[in-house]
C-alpha cells in the first residue's frame, strides 16, 4: 500500500513537471542596450513610441530591464518563447506592427533614431532550466500573477569552467532540495545561454515585488547545514569562474508585457498619461497696480 501511494505521488510530480513545461516557454530572447548617456531620453522617447506601436497593433511581447546596480545606461529586453520558430516569427510580428502604425519609411525612420541612442547591443538566446529552479511556477497563470506583480528582478550570472556543468548543475540541484526542505521564501529561476554567448554561462533569476524582499534572504550556510556548505565551497572553487550579481528594475512605459500579465496591474503596466494641469486665469486684482 505504502509503495502504491509513493508511485502515485511520484507520478503526481513527474506529470505536473511536464504539464509545467508544456505551459511555460522554452526559451528567453535577450537583447541587451548600451546607452549613450547623453541620448538616454532620447531613447526612452524612441521606445516608447516602438511599445505603443506594437501594443496597440498586437505586436511583440516583451519585458524592459533597466540596470539599477551593474552597468549603468544598460537596458536589457527580454522575451518569452516556445521555440526557436518563435523566435524567428517574432521579429515578422513586431515589424508588422510598426509598419502599421508608421509605414515602413516611417519605421526605418524610427530604428535610424534608436540606434543613434546607443553605443552597442548584444543578443542572446537562453534555455530556460527548469529542472534547476527553485519554486518554478504551477502553470501559466501563476506565472503571469508572478510576472505581473513583479518589480524588480535580482540576476546572479555563473559562468562555470568548461568540464564542470555536470557538478556545477548538481549542487544547484542540492540548494534547491535544501531549500525547499526549509520552506525558503522566493524563487530561483534558473537559465542557460544557448545562443550568443558562452554555453557554460547561467542565470539564476529572482522577482520581487519590493528591494526589500532580498533582507529576508537566508545565509546560504544556513540553508545546505555546515557539511553541504563545506561541499557548496568546494564545488565553488573548482567549477566556478566568475560570478556576476546585477539588480534590474522594470520599465513599464517600454515593456509590452502579454495581456494576462498586464490585467494583473493594469494601472503599472498600462500608466495613464498625466494629465497637463490648465494655468489659472488671472484675476482682475492680479492685474491692478499695488496701491501706494
Amino acid at each position: 500500500m505504502l509503495r502504491r501511494a509513493c508511485s502515485a505521488l511520484l507520478l503526481s510530480a513527474v506529470m505536473a513537471a511536464v504539464g509545467l513545461c508544456q505551459q511555460q516557454e522554452g526559451y528567453l530572447d535577450v537583447y541587451v542596450a548600451r546607452i549613450k548617456p547623453e541620448k538616454r531620453a532620447e531613447f526612452d522617447s524612441v521606445n516608447k513610441k516602438m511599445a505603443d506601436a506594437n501594443r496597440h497593433n498586437k505586436g511583440d511581447i516583451w519585458l524592459a530591464l533597466d540596470t539599477a546596480y551593474g552597468e549603468q545606461n544598460t537596458v536589457t529586453f527580454v522575451s518569452n518563447r516556445r521555440s526557436y520558430a518563435e523566435v524567428e516569427k517574432a521579429m515578422d510580428v513586431f515589424m508588422g506592427a510598426l509598419n502599421k502604425a508608421f509605414g515602413e519609411a516611417g519605421a526605418a525612420a524610427l530604428f535610424q533614431e534608436f540606434n543613434n541612442t546607443v553605443v552597442s547591443s548584444r543578443t542572446e538566446i537562453r534555455r530556460r532550466r527548469w529542472d534547476l529552479s527553485y519554486n518554478p511556477p504551477a502553470d501559466s497563470a501563476a506565472y503571469a500573477q508572478i510576472l505581473g506583480n513583479a518589480r524588480w528582478i535580482r540576476t546572479v550570472i555563473i559562468r562555470v569552467r568548461p568540464g564542470h556543468t555536470d557538478e556545477f548543475e548538481a549542487l544547484l540541484k542540492d540548494i534547491s532540495a535544501a531549500s525547499q526542505k526549509s520552506n525558503q521564501p522566493g524563487m530561483r529561476w534558473v537559465s542557460q545561454v544557448v545562443e550568443g554567448g558562452n554555453p557554460e554561462t547561467y542565470h539564476l533569476t529572482r522577482l520581487m515585488t519590493a528591494m526589500s524582499e532580498l533582507d529576508r534572504t537566508t545565509p546560504l550556510q544556513e540553508i545546505l547545514g555546515e557539511e553541504g556548505y563545506q561541499k557548496f565551497l568546494k564545488v565553488n572553487a573548482e567549477a566556478v569562474a566568475n560570478v556576476e550579481y546585477v539588480l534590474y528594475h522594470i520599465l513599464p512605459a517600454i515593456s509590452s508585457p502579454a495581456e494576462d500579465v498586464a490585467a494583473v496591474a493594469p494601472d503599472f503596466w498600462n500608466p495613464k498619461p498625466k494629465a497637463l494641469s490648465k494655468p489659472k486665469p488671472k484675476t482682475e486684482e492680479a492685474g491692478k497696480p499695488a496701491s501706494k
